[in-house]
């Protein structure tokens, strides 16, 4: 069992600091308060906080970048009535 930083759910619920079992790319951990098994794969876990704060940093730009371009793209919506 190890400790990892879980930033699967870093934008909704945060980064979440759990134990768990490693398994090749992935960890299998209990969260905390019971409930049932989760998984996490590839960029989702960090052995430090260092790196999941660094990881959330860039999801956070990239969702805005997304929002950005939601954005203009309703901005330049025309709507036309069509009989």
């Amino acid at each position: 069992m190890a400790i990892v930083y879980i930033t699967k759910y870093a934008l909704t619920t945060g980064i979440i600091k759990a134990e768990g079992r490693i398994s090749d790319d992935m960890v299998v951990y209990t969260p905390k308060g019971g409930g049932f098994r989760q998984y996490a794969h590839g960029k989702d876990f960090h052995f430090t906080e260092e790196d999941a704060r660094s990881r959330a940093k860039e999801m956070r730009i990239a969702k805005l970048k997304s929002l950005d371009r939601q954005a203009k793209k309703v901005s330049a919506m025309k709507f036309e009535i069509v009989e």
